[in-house]
């Protein structure tokens, strides 16, 4: 995207675009128009480049509000998994199941 200049015609601004995986040149026009048009391209670079930064925000508070309860969630299946363990359970083929009593 940019002003360009040709020898015959003077200043000129094009657009930029891709279209099916090719990239296509749009002439926008010259003077006020290509002017008009640049300022319109301009702001809406700053727009995406906004959006952009309050995406990478929202996901770093949203990081740090998970951070903790991710801890939280480990603690409790240790506490669970003990729990399990002193109550007379074990784990076979990913199952918990009561241990046997043993026959005299």
């Amino acid at each position: 995207m940019g002003w360009e200049s040709r020898e015959r015609g003077g200043r000129y601004y094009t657009r930029s675009r891709k279209i099916d995986g090719r990239v296509v040149r749009e002439y926008m026009g010259g003077g006020l128009i290509g002017e008009l048009a640049a300022r319109f391209d301009e702001a809406e670079r700053e727009k995406r480049k906004g959006e952009v930064a309050r995406a990478r925000l929202e996901r770093a508070r949203i990081e740090d509000l998970v951070t903790p309860v991710m801890e939280l969630c480990e603690v409790a299946e240790v506490l669970y998994r003990a729990t399990l363990v002193d109550g007379g359970y074990r784990r076979y083929q990913g199952k918990w199941r009561r241990k046997r009593e043993q026959r005299a």
